[in-house]
């Protein structure tokens, strides 16, 4: 007998890094199914915007998640404006492109206090406030690099490794606790990050939206591992059977070994200079759209 899909409607949902690309995504999938979304981001003139578009009472928060008082203290401001949190996605990240020697020890340091150690750090808030009342959604985003070491992007490989074997060691110490978590492995994605990067032969460039949606499918049928595009986790399971010299004659033959040593640099200097001279915000800024009356169309 097939399993009753989660419901969404009328969920407290809490989105790092909210205010582009996949947190943008997932947010407007979420308000649209009925969701109380709440968007955390550095950015936060542009976290204001997004909440302003989306409406359906989102509500956008300053938040720099390498500040770990500031991460709980924000989870705390969700949580006596919306209600306890239902679902937290710990989506912030950065990706700078380059290589390992060539990288300043600054940007190592940086990318290990985003892409890591605020997502632990975000997932042990949300175990302290889920586990008490024996539910709850924890969803980690990681990528492919989480599963395979890329060339030129050492440093981020290494932290998402660290968040896929953090998730699967939490996923088994919430076992009966009625907690859920979830890791998502995208491979390349249309946004900011992927700027200037071809994806490999035979595999596309996903969507933000394509990468919400199995988010979402996740979030209504619980499970650990969702890789997007699907065939990825396949493709994964079928290379970890090859030696590992066939392995990478088979990534030589593709270009997955190239991917980002070729990345256009032209084309990620924007992207790059942002990631690199990322700070908290002077002020944290405060936005709330007002929530849809009782049978109102909510936004699309």
């Amino acid at each position: 007998m097939a399993k009753e899909p989660r419901r969404l409607a009328g969920k407290i949902v809490v989105i790092t890094g909210g205010g582009r690309g996949i947190g943008r995504a997932l947010a407007q999938a979420l308000v649209t199914g009925g969701a109380r979304v709440a968007i955390g981001d550095l950015d936060a003139p542009v976290a204001q915007r997004t909440a302003e578009e989306l409406g359906g009472g989102t509500l956008a928060l300053s938040l720099d998640v390498t500040d770990s008082a500031g991460f709980t203290a924000f989870l705390d401001e969700v949580e006596r404006r919306l209600g306890p949190i239902d679902v937290l996605v710990n989506n912030a990240g950065i990706m700078p492109v380059g290589g390992l020697a060539e990288e300043a020890d600054a940007m190592a340091i940086r990318q290990l206090e985003v892409n890591l150690h605020a997502v632990i750090h975000g997932t042990k808030e949300a175990i302290r406030r889920m586990r008490p009342r024996g539910t709850g959604h924890i969803v980690n985003i990681a990528s492919v690099a989480g599963r395979v070491g890329y060339p030129h992007l050492a440093t981020y490989s290494a932290c998402k490794h660290g968040v896929v074997g953090l998730s699967e060691a939490v996923h088994g110490e919430l076992r009966g606790t009625g907690v859920e978590l979830t890791v998502v492995m995208p491979a390349l994605v249309s946004t900011e990050l992927a700027a200037g990067v071809k994806s490999a032969r035979g595999f596309r460039i996903s969507t933000p939206e394509e990468v919400a949606a199995a988010i979402v499918d996740a979030l209504r049928f619980p499970r650990l591992d969702v890789y997007v595009p699907r065939t990825i986790g396949p493709s994964l399971a079928l290379a970890g059977l090859l030696p590992r010299r066939l392995r990478d004659v088979v990534a030589r033959l593709i270009g997955n070994d190239q991917l980002l040593v070729r990345a256009d640099r032209a084309a990620r200097a924007a992207y790059e200079a942002r990631a690199a001279g990322s700070a908290p915000a002077a002020e944290p800024v405060v936005r709330e759209t007002a929530a849809p009356e009782p049978g109102e169309e909510r936004a699309a």
